[in-house]
């Protein structure tokens, strides 16, 4: 029998492998790319300037009623951060 602990982790490797429920979420490069022509996310290139740090991936994904770049930023002292930015405004949405 699996232990409650080994579970809980097990469903938590999950959440970030290629496949999940999350990565579902997101766009390919040709549909983000797409998006961005059509006028419904900005660039990429806009966000990263507003930015704590270099950014190590982003990706645009469906989430809180519209597209957001989930972005992962590599900061001072080499710590990771994921931040979450509405992909219309620019605006950090949540971290």
């Amino acid at each position: 029998m699996i232990s409650p602990r080994l579970s809980l982790l097990l469903v938590v490797i999950g959440l970030f492998l290629p496949g999940t429920a999350l990565a579902q979420g997101c766009l390919s490069q040709s549909e983000a790319r797409q998006a961005v022509q059509n006028g419904e996310a900005i660039s990429l290139s806009q966000v990263r300037g507003s930015l704590p740090g270099d950014v190590v991936s982003a990706q645009l994904c469906r989430g809180g009623g519209g597209l957001v770049y989930v972005v992962n930023v590599l900061g001072a002292g080499g710590k990771v951060q994921r931040i979450t930015i509405d992909a219309q405004s620019g605006a950090v949405a949540g971290n």
